[in-house]
């Protein structure tokens, strides 16, 4: 006795590809089902068609539809009004330009405007440009934790909801401040599907569980009490505070360019996504945050793995540094572009310089890590300027500054004055921390030279960037994005996800048994986010 076995068939117009060329080209037609096939000239490959009992060649291994579009949360695309869950992340100083948000806001992504480090009137002419270019588009700017100067915190707040910035990515947070929480509460209504409407949405960038839990719980009762009492929020506001997480995304993010704990995506996001729901269980909050992922994402390969993973979107900064929207110089650019993935290293950040808070920074081509760190030791070592040694001092003076630290100290002094006087009065009397000002002004100074492209400071720019600014290079050497005057924020974005959705697509066939070579995979082109260039060899 024997039985038939039902293998299912594919029957469509024309032939299937088959070849190299032919394989890879069906496999990148995102938008439509593909088949790999086994017929009388080996195995091939087709998009579209249909699945039959009698048609020509059996269905081996089959994908369907997977647009970049289908990539992560559908909940983030709709809540944030995006086509595709994909995000550039802020860069302080306004490399994350006005330019760059609104680019990426006008192709459907979620930009991130870097409004930390900018005084008001800075951050003021963008929201305005925000509001006049792109009203009705999504974009969010950054609240960075200012431990040492509340008051552009506060500030910064202020213009937020002056201007009904709808989104905040919050960033280098070390706890909550009154001002974070007042910017999410403020917004609040009743109504909507949980009983609370949060029109002011807060997008977290964590990299330790400790801080992650503070987002992942409603914002603290006494604080917002405090708010109450000072008449910055309503009874009614106050009320539905205590029925939501105060964040609505939490991005998880690993070794960075910037502010970062270097901790691997792989071992960080599952941690903090199952801190995620065992919160909310704990809760009993009936919203879902939704968990990002960063840090080290400048490859579709890295992206694809990420959301393999869970991730509900991603968040890019590096790359997008070397983008011609971004706000720093042409001579940046290129030494970005020139980066490798070992071209990293940590230096004392100039906002938490007295703390011992580090960032990712450039190594190649400048000092700025070595000489910041020199000054970070003197810090540690002397109780202020005049406790150092004459030599040591004239050293520093003559190699670093290139100027006495007494024209150093009054230049600080006077910039102090019109941006936070209390830094000054938290100085007067106190050495060490008048000294912490003055080498804080290197750090902040070489950030500056490399905004501006001083070609005198070039071995003292301090340039934030993480090993995904070398995995992009590496990706796209010997394409049109080599070049850095050819790298735009939207088309890198689309490029990076369009590669993603097919090695999503690829994992799926792998699955089945369809065995690809190594290479087998996308190279940006300008013709089309979604073309690649053919590889070698497809099997079973």
């Amino acid at each position: 006795m024997t039985t038939d076995v039902y293998r299912p068939r594919w029957s469509g117009p024309g032939q299937p590809a088959v070849g190299d060329t032919g394989i890879h080209q069906a496999l990148t037609r995102l938008d439509e089902p593909v088949y790999i096939l086994r017929g009388p000239y080996g195995l091939g490959a087709a998009s579209g068609g249909t699945v039959t009992a009698d048609g020509d060649h059996e269905i081996v291994a089959a994908a369907p539809p997977l647009g970049p579009e289908r990539l992560g949360s559908a909940a983030f695309l709709a809540d944030h009004g995006l086509r595709q869950a994909y995000m550039s992340g802020a860069m302080a100083n306004g490399i994350a330009s006005a330019d760059m948000v609104i680019a990426m806001a006008r192709a459907g992504f979620l930009g991130s405007y870097g409004a930390a480090g900018l005084l008001p009137e800075a951050v003021e002419k963008a929201l305005v440009r925000f509001r006049d270019e792109i009203p009705g588009l999504a974009y969010a700017c950054n609240l960075i934790h200012s431990p040492s100067e509340e008051r552009l915190e506060r500030t910064s707040v202020d213009l937020f909801l002056k201007y009904g910035v709808r989104r905040v990515e919050a960033s280098a947070f070390l706890k909550l401040t009154p001002h974070l929480v007042r910017y999410r509460v403020a917004g609040l209504t009743a109504g909507g599907p949980h009983g609370v409407i949060a029109a002011n949405k807060i997008i977290a960038k964590v990299s330790r569980p400790e801080i992650a839990d503070l987002f992942l719980r409603p914002a603290p009762e006494a604080m917002v009490r405090a708010l109450l009492e000072d008449g910055l929020v309503t009874e009614e506001q106050a009320r539905l505070a205590a029925l939501i997480p105060l964040a609505d995304d939490i991005t998880v993010e690993a070794d960075s360019g910037g502010h970062t704990d270097r901790r691997p995506l792989p071992a960080l996001l599952p941690v903090i996504m199952r801190q995620r729901d065992a919160v909310a269980q704990e809760t009993g909050c009936p919203a879902r945050i939704r968990i990002g992922a960063a840090g080290g994402i400048g490859t579709p390969e890295a992206a694809a793995a990420a959301f393999a993973m869970g991730a509900d979107y991603i968040v890019t900064g590096s790359v997008n540094q070397s983008c011609l929207e971004a706000g720093t110089s042409a001579r940046v650019k290129e030494m970005l572009s020139q980066a490798g993935i070992a071209d990293c290293d940590m230096a004392p950040a100039a906002d938490m310089f007295e703390m011992g808070v580090e960032l990712q920074v450039l190594r190649r081509g400048t000092f700025f890590p070595m000489r910041a760190k020199q000054l970070y030791e003197l810090y540690r070592a002397y109780d202020g300027i005049e406790a150092i040694p004459a030599d040591v001092r004239t050293r520093v003076e003559e190699q670093i500054f290139r100027r006495p630290l007494d024209d150093v100290w009054d230049e600080t002094a006077a910039y102090f004055r019109r941006r936070d006087p209390g830094q000054l009065a938290r100085a007067e009397g106190n050495p060490k921390r008048r000294a912490a000002l003055i080498f804080r002004w290197y750090l902040g100074m070489a950030s500056r030279w490399a905004k501006t492209g001083e070609a005198d400071r070039a071995v003292d720019f301090q340039i934030w960037c993480g090993p995904a600014m070398g995995s992009f290079n590496a990706w796209v050497r010997g394409t049109y994005l080599a070049a850095p005057e050819h790298r735009r924020v939207a088309d890198v974005a689309r490029q990076i996800m369009a590669g993603a959705a097919f090695h999503q697509r690829l994992a799926v066939l792998r699955a089945a048994g369809v065995a690809f070579p190594a290479g087998f995979a996308t190279r940006p082109s300008p013709e089309d986010a979604d073309s690649c260039d053919p590889t070698v060899g497809v099997g079973r």
